[in-house]
C-alpha cells in the first residue's frame, strides 16, 4: 500500500466524463459494424457480434449477440472507451 498507483490508474478514477457518443455503427480493425436499426432495409450490413471468452475453469464459452447501439466514453485523463451494447441470442 506505501507505493503510489500508475498514472493511468490513477487518473481512471477521476471517473467519466458528463458527455458519451453514440453511433448507429463502428469501422474497427477493417471490420464494419453496424445496429440493427441502422441495418434494416440495407442491402449488406454487420450486425453480428461474437465475444470469445474463458471461464476460470478453463472451458471457453462464447457469447453471440447482435449489436443495438455503439456508445464512446471519455474519461478525464482524456482515454476514450468504446462499448458495443448488443442483445445476446
Amino acid at each position: 500500500m506505501g507505493r503510489s498507483a500508475p498514472k493511468s490508474l490513477s487518473s481512471l478514477s477521476l471517473g467519466l466524463k458528463r458527455k458519451c457518443k453514440c453511433y448507429n455503427g463502428y469501422f474497427f480493425n477493417g471490420y464494419v459494424f453496424h445496429s440493427k436499426e441502422y441495418g434494416q432495409g440495407r442491402k449488406t450490413y454487420n450486425i453480428g457480434v461474437c465475444v470469445k471468452g474463458s471461464t476460470s475453469n478453463e472451458l471457453e464459452v462464447d457469447y453471440y449477440g447482435r449489436l443495438e447501439e455503439v456508445v464512446e466514453q471519455e474519461y478525464h485523463n482524456e482515454q476514450n472507451i468504446v462499448f458495443f451494447q448488443m442483445l445476446l441470442v
